[in-house]
Parts: structure tokens; sequence; C-alpha cells
């Protein structure tokens, strides 16, 4: 007999990945999909998993436990980003305790979270290795993921935090370095800084992994390729996205110190700074061991197969009135 798996979040730009992949897994004979709204449930193969969605909302936590009736595991991928802080702590920190006390009650053996590297804070993390960094989120959003982590560890579950995910559908990685240099008056100069990154593909791979493996351990791990990227090679590849006075060799070049300074009335613009300037390396080997699944090709080999995705989502944006 297969897994009775419950996704959250599968209408996301990652959940949406994890239910696909589900749908098209021998090893699943049920999938039900929590939505915030009606949608139409991923096709399944001949002979694959009955597939269905049903209506919930994190911040409800009856329908969170209607969701986990008759479940066997659940990967939680639901999450607000931004916003009133208020709906961030429903949301992200209540609802995961909601969804835990619902998967507890229903006897699933396995809860598996997506969060975020963001809960550490700001780097610099060089090579950071499993368990070795304390928690320090600096934004609502990752408080409050940090804080419904807290409940999914305690109930015995497994957490994955990916730092930089890329790929078709993301709006806030790749756009946010743009918006940082765009913003500047030159290109800027590489430090030597080193990023954790996954492409999306691979992330919710690996989170379908981790529902499924009977390797899989409680606790957290870092969700990344295993080759970390220089911002140098992060230069390069978004250097087609970029208008050409900002591209390396465009112009007057821009250090970190001088772009610092450039950009203190730009918060949105500061914050992709400190993320980019300076290292967030996280180092963790264990999810393509534990979970069965590769990492796939690394970012530079990757990236490529998405420009054109990046392209027209700028070109929609500045379309805009």
């Amino acid at each position: 007999m297969g897994i009775r798996l419950l996704v959250t979040g599968a209408t996301g730009f990652i959940g949406g990945r994890v239910a696909a992949a589900a749908a098209a897994h021998p090893g699943i004979d049920h999938l039900r999909l929590l939505v915030r709204s009606t949608v139409t449930a991923p096709a399944a193969p001949a002979g694959g998993p009955v597939v269905e969605t049903v209506r919930g909302d994190l911040r409800d936590a009856g329908s969170l436990r209607r969701a986990c009736d008759g479940i066997d595991a659940v990967i939680h991928c639901a999450s607000v980003i931004g916003g009133d802080e208020e709906l961030l702590r429903a949301a992200n920190e209540h609802g995961a305790r909601d969804l835990a006390d619902a998967a507890d009650r229903a006897g699933a053996g396995r809860i598996v979270a997506l969060s975020t590297a963001s809960v550490h804070g700001r780097g610099p993390f060089r090579a950071a290795a499993p368990d070795s960094l304390p928690l320090a989120p600096v934004s609502a959003t990752s408080r409050t993921r940090a804080a419904g982590e807290r409940y999914v560890l305690d109930a015995g579950g497994t957490v994955l935090r990916p730092h930089l995910v890329y790929g078709t559908g993301d709006r806030q990685v790749v756009p946010g370095l743009l918006t940082l240099l765009s913003a500047l008056p030159g290109p800027f100069v590489p430090t030597g800084s080193l990023h954790s990154t996954v492409e999306v593909e691979s992330l919710a791979g690996a989170l379908l992994g981790a529902a499924l493996s009977p390797a899989t351990r409680p606790g957290a791990y870092y969700l990344a390729h295993p080759d970390p990227v220089s911002d140098a090679e992060l230069l390069a590849a978004l250097a087609p996205l970029l208008p050409e006075r900002v591209r390396p060799g465009g112009g007057p070049e821009v250090g970190l110190a001088e772009a610092r300074a450039l950009l203190a009335g730009n918060p949105l613009a500061a914050h992709h700074l400190e993320m980019f300037g300076v290292d967030h390396w996280f180092a963790d080997e264990r999810p393509w061991t534990d979970f069965g699944r590769g990492p796939g090709p690394g970012f530079t080999a990757a990236f490529p197969r998405h420009l054109s995705w990046y392209r027209e989502l700028l070109a929609a944006r500045s379309a805009r009135p």
C-alpha cells in the first residue's frame, strides 16, 4: 500500500512543483492538496494516485484538521512572505503549530516543512555546518518562520532550509538581486562571497524525497547544491538581464562600502546587498544521501534555461503603468 500525502501551498512557486512530482510518483496512493481557492489538481499518470484538492487556510485550525484526516505524511510548503506582522504570525507561526498538531492527531508518521536559511539572520556564513548556527532572524517573515519551525521540530518533524531558490516562477530571489544591481550607478565589484543556491525543481524533489525516504532524520537540514556559487558567477549569469551600465565591465565600478552608502535610503536594495555582498554558504550534503535524490546540475549550468522566463517577468513589470 502506498503513501497518503498532504501538500500545503500546492499552488505556490515551490509547492506546485512538489504537487506535480508527487502526482507522478508511483509510491503515492492518494495525494491531497491544501489550497486557499479552487484550482485544478495536477493530472496523475494512468495508474497514478488519486489526487484531490481541499480548501483551507493556515489561520483556520479546523480546516487543517480536516486536511490531515487519514494522511500518512505532510509536506508543508505554505507560508506568507512580507506584509503585516500579525498576519505573518498567524500564518507562519500559529499555522505551523496547528498543522503539526493536526498531523500528530491524525497519526501522520512524517511531517516535512519548508523553511529558509534566513532564520539565521545575515552572514557572513562560510561553509556553515548543520546545527552550528544560532537562530537570529532579522525580519518579521524570518522570525515567524523560525517560530513555526519549532513546532514542527518539537513534533519530531524535518525542516529544510534553502537559501537562494531560483528558477521559472521565482519572483523573489533573482528579481531582488536585479533590483539591487540596477540601483547602483555602475557594475558591482565582486567581493569573493560564496552563496548556497538550489534550483526549484531540485528543491521540490528533495522535499518529496524527505517525506518518502526511510533515511530522513528528524531535525533541520540545509538544502543547497553542494557547490557554492561565487558573487562573480552570479553577476555573470545575471548580466543578460541587467542594464548595460551595470553589467560587468560596463562602467565605473562600485565597491561594497560605497554601495552601502549609496543604498542607505533604499531598504529593499540594501537588504539584497547584505545578502549578496557577504558569504551565505551553508554546507550540508546529507539531503542528497538521506533523501535518495541527487542535486542536479549546478547554478552555472542550470540557470540559462530560466533566462527567458526572467526576461518575460521583467518585460511585464516594465510595461505596468
